[in-house]
């Protein structure tokens, strides 16, 4: 029975591609070093900033180094944090699947890599109050795909890791919600291929968002004894 949905918040609920290649670019500028292709960060971006300023390192022909990683990291968070709207929005169909959801009676949850200040600013601001439970990379939890955070926003909404779907694009997603003992759901629209996220145990692939709710109404259905 599903009772809860757990989303992940970069190329999941939020369209976020264009707002961190700005903000990466500018922070390799900052060092002296050339953009990269934004639709390249569909490949760096998901598994937190710290590696997202080592991946762009390597892409940009450079080795890194902790001293060069830590002036990329706060000079990004800090130029992110001042307008971490620039650039962001929700993907088409988003808002109509949360109403459903609630309106179906779920719980919902966002577990993001994104740091925390960060991912309570976009989802407020995007969604309202639409989500029971927000969580995103804080210093106590290991990122994902470390199932911590995940099994943490469960807890919160009162529900099992068994009642939960989790919901994310990338490998990194299929990696947590397999890892908490969730029912994960791949979804197209956003950074990765259904082929990674089907190599990486996506139970159900969703190609528009209103299919997450069809799969919760799927499985309900099937364990619905009557």
């Amino acid at each position: 029975m599903i009772k809860a949905v757990i989303f992940d918040l970069d190329g999941t609920l939020a369209d976020t591609l264009e707002t961190l290649a700005y903000y990466g670019n500018k922070t390799l500028e900052h060092i002296g070093l050339p953009p990269i292709e934004t639709q390249r960060f569909r490949y760096l971006v998901g598994r937190g900033a710290h590696v997202l300023m080592e991946d762009m390192l390597i892409s940009s022909g450079r080795e890194p180094d902790g001293s060069t990683v830590e002036g990329m990291l706060a000079d990004f968070n800090r130029m992110y944090l001042e307008n971490t709207m620039y650039l962001t929005k929700p993907y088409p169909g988003i808002p109509e699947l949360l109403q459903v959801l609630k309106n179906n009676g779920l719980k919902l949850a966002v577990f993001s890599n994104k740091p925390d200040a960060a991912t309570q600013k976009v989802v407020s601001t995007l969604f309202g109050e639409a989500f029971d439970f927000v969580l995103g990379k804080r210093e106590e939890l290991p990122r994902k795909p470390a199932p911590d955070g995940a099994l943490l926003a469960a807890r919160k909404l009162g529900v099992t890791p068994a009642e939960c779907l989790y919901v994310g694009d990338t490998d990194t997603d299929m990696q947590t919600g397999t890892a908490a003992g969730m029912t994960t759901v791949g979804v197209l629209w956003g950074f990765r291929t259904r082929a990674e996220l089907e190599q990486n145990n996506a139970r159900y692939i969703a190609q528009m968002p209103m299919d997450i709710a069809g799969i919760a109404e799927q499985i309900n259905l099937a364990s619905d004894p009557v």
